[in-house]
């Protein structure tokens, strides 16, 4: 299960929705620029987050609002910004050491 709940945090498109919802509800209207994929893709990435359960839908008339299941959604991408902020400057400083050791 957690092999599965990680491949679908694995796609550019989905890992932008949740960001977007972890600020706050959406309608496809409002993610659809933000997003910067064909509407058609957007949706199939939407129904996938629906069926893992990591966003829920809610229809308003004509549009349909989008929002997480669990704040700790928002917090697992914050964490992931973290660790991956903490890897780059890591390997940025193995990359200038060579430098500083040459002067």
């Amino acid at each position: 299960m957690k092999a599965d709940f990680f491949k679908t945090l694995g796609h550019p498109a989905r890992i932008r929705v949740l960001e977007l919802l972890s600020e706050r509800e959406h309608t496809v209207a409002e993610m659809l620029p933000e997003v910067d994929v064909e509407p058609a893709n957007l949706s199939q990435q939407l129904a996938i987050l629906r069926r893992t359960g990591l966003v829920t839908a809610r229809r308003e008339g004509l549009s349909v609002t989008y929002a997480l299941t669990s704040p700790q959604v928002a917090e697992l991408l914050r964490v992931a910004r973290e660790i991956l902020t903490t890897v780059v400057t890591g390997q940025a400083q193995l990359f200038d050491e060579p430098e500083a050791a040459e002067k």
